[in-house]
Parts: structure tokens; sequence; C-alpha cells
């Protein structure tokens, strides 16, 4: 994995194989500690090449949260920001992958505060093939509103959560479980069954992170690969 600026903003970025897919992951300061882990998982689950871009992201709430919530943060610049980061890897940081890789699907995915951001950017944007969303924070405020009025671009949807999560003692982020039940049976309604997954795993939120992340990048690959497979036989 190699540390780089791209178009100003630090990002990581690993190759494996053939790349047949790009891999975007917004990623925080302490999730570097288990990137390497997380892309030795995905290559030892997939034959299928990718090329992997996580970007650094140093102020986490404020790059990721697509409108203010007193709940994740106090400061009244979280929620005006959001757009910047989609702006920045759809008109930087893609045309940058394609122009080196040639025009790949793309997997956006993250986790926490990355996994809803990664959900709302597919649908503000068509550019996104499939979403990697673990235990993406659905609790915010207004996210049943905003996801009832804004379909899901994305082909396919992954989203997971720890099962000890919806138990948590804060009650505004025990809510979680009933949140992502919600959302779930949204995204079946547009895409199909076949189409999006709720995955339960074991512990709560900061537990097995990099395997989580993996598992969501994993199943997103397959179908992305299947989906080729059965144009090809067209």
């Amino acid at each position: 994995m190699k540390a780089l600026d791209i178009d100003s903003q630090p990002c990581l970025i690993h190759t494996a194989g053939t790349p047949k897919a790009v891999l975007i992951q917004l990623t925080a300061r302490h999730e570097r500690k288990t990137i390497d882990s997380e892309l030795s998982l995905i290559e030892q689950g997939s034959q299928m090449g990718f090329v992997f871009v996580g970007i650094d992201l140093q102020q986490w709430a404020l790059s990721l949260m697509p409108w203010a919530d007193e709940a994740v943060a106090r400061d009244p610049e979280v929620g005006r920001h959001a757009i910047d980061t989609l702006d920045y890897v759809t008109r930087r940081l893609l045309p940058y992958i394609y122009n080196r890789y040639g025009q790949l699907p793309c997997i956006l995915g993250g986790y926490s505060l990355g996994g809803l951001f990664s959900l709302w950017a597919a649908s503000e944007c068509p550019l996104f093939d499939a979403v990697s969303a673990a235990s993406p924070s659905v609790w915010v405020k207004n996210w049943d509103n905003y996801a009832d009025s804004h379909p899901s671009m994305a082909r396919k949807v992954y989203m997971s959560l720890g099962d000890r999560e919806e138990h948590a003692r804060n009650q505004r982020m025990a809510a979680v479980g009933d949140c992502i039940r919600r959302h779930h049976e949204r995204l079946k309604a547009q895409l199909g069954d076949g189409s999006t997954t709720l995955a339960w795993n074991k512990g709560g939120h900061f537990d097995h992170e990099d395997q989580r992340m993996a598992d969501a990048f994993l199943w997103c690959l397959e179908r992305i690969d299947g989906d080729k497979m059965d144009e090809n036989k067209r």
C-alpha cells in the first residue's frame, strides 16, 4: 500500500492483480491500523483484481455528515461539507483512477459515518455501482425522511451491523437496529432481494472492523463480477 496525495488530498492506494473494479473507502485516522489486514482478507477472498483507494480524512464528521446532528457533533460546520467530499470523489478522484486503470466499476464503502456517507452518496450520484456500508450510522436524525425520498442509484448495496450495537446505552445510537432494518426493507423494495443484504456480525460497533469491511467489499465484488458474466452470456 502506498501513501500519496491525489489532487492535494492524502490517499492510500493498493493494487491487486489486474484491476477489474475500484474500491473507494472513506477512512479515519484510526483505521489505518487495520487497512493492511482488510486488504489481505479481500485478496484472500476474491480472485478478482482491484485497485483500492482509501481517502485519508482528518476531520471525520466534518467531511462525512450530510447534515447537522448535535448527537454527532456540535460544530456548526458539520453538515455543510459532505458535498465537498462527494465532489472530490466524483470530479477529481474518479477521473484520476479512470485515467490510469480504465472505466472500472466503482464500489464506494466505509465504516460508521463512512458507511452513512456511502449510502447517502449513492442516492445523490449515479457513479457508484455498489455500496459497502459496515455499521453505517443510519440512526442520525432525518435519515428515514431523506432515504424515503432519495432512492439509491447503486445496483448493489451491502450493509452490516454488530449484534450488540442496538443494545448501546446511548438511546440514539441504540435505535440503529430498527433504523437499519427499515433501510434494508427500503432497499429490497428499490433494488430487489438479490441486490442488497443486511449481515449481522458478532460484537459491538468497534469490533473486527477489518473483517467487516472486507466482507462488505467481497460481497459487492462477487456480485459485480456476476453481473459481468451475465452480460457476457447475452
